[in-house]
């Protein structure tokens, strides 16, 4: 059985805490300056409350960072500046270039991490990838649970740019068929353009109305992961301007966070008043 500090207990990070209690290893969490709903997921879990970072640092021996990506930089800055020296573990949906800086960072010790699919829930519904020298003790973790891991052979960045590449299109094409929808509307076309997909483009209006509702609420956490893969594809030498209108679409749509899942006229509305959050 291992110790393991689980930052943050999410909607992704409890599922990887699961998992962990699943496979019999101990879970730590941090609950100073957390939300209510963290905690009310943590404590349905059986995590072990331990209210400051150091002491919690103190007590494992890994660290899984599961946070929004342009918090994970500074999340890794916090752990190290506290002396920690076990196994840190980003799993965040970051560029290859921001976990090498993250690497460079923790040094021997960090495991470059990318989780694809929802939240681990269900039999083979979710996969964390992992790559680097220390990867394979991080997959171990995980054997047998509802999070399949799996490691990927290359250098510290493999399993991020894996992330990359399967998001850009996943959530990209999701940003995309949801500006369709607010361009069609601004131009006055919305239902000539659903008559045509009707004809043409048969499922693809039912999909645009699912994907508002699926969309919404985690749109929050979007706009940092497009940024994320435009400068990917900048590194690789390639057009970024696609992802970087993903990300704009995403912050527009911040405010359904905590709200009810939108429909697709409420979240079109929100996308052409051209703001980054409700009022």
């Amino acid at each position: 059985m291992a110790n393991v500090l689980l930052l943050h207990p999410g909607q992704m990070g409890s599922s990887v805490a699961n998992a962990l209690i699943q496979a019999g290893h101990e879970v730590f969490w941090v609950s100073q300056g957390r939300s209510n709903q963290t905690r009310e997921r943590a404590e349905e879990l059986g995590l072990c409350d331990v209210t400051d970072l150091s002491s919690a640092l103190g007590k494992s021996e890994f660290v899984i960072s599961v946070c929004p990506p342009e918090y994970a930089g500074s999340l890794a800055e916090e752990v190290i500046e506290r002396g920690y020296e076990g196994t840190y573990v980003d799993a965040n949906a970051v560029s290859p270039a921001t976990s090498l800086a993250m690497g460079d960072l923790v040094g021997e010790n960090y495991v470059d991490g990318g989780i694809i699919g929802p939240p681990a829930w269900n039999v083979g519904s979710t996969r964390i990838y992992l790559s680097g020298p220390r990867a394979a003790n991080i997959a171990a973790l995980f054997e047998g649970t509802l999070l399949d891991s799996f490691v990927i052979e290359g250098e510290i960045g493999a399993a991020s740019a894996l992330k990359m590449c399967y998001a850009a299109y996943t959530k990209g094409s999701s940003a995309l068929l949801l500006g369709v929808r607010a361009l069609a509307e601004r131009m006055g076309v919305t239902d000539s353009l659903i008559s045509e997909w009707a004809i043409s483009q048969r499922g693809l209006e039912e999909r645009s109305r699912n994907t508002a509702y699926s969309t919404s609420q985690k749109a929050w956490r979007f706009a940092g992961e497009m940024r994320e893969i435009a400068a990917t594809y900048s590194a690789a030498g390639l057009p970024a301007g696609f992802h970087e209108a993903a990300a704009e679409l995403f912050e527009r749509m911040k405010g359904f966070k905590d709200r009810d899942p939108a429909t697709i006229d409420e979240l079109t509305a929100e996308l052409l008043r051209g703001k980054k959050s409700l009022d």
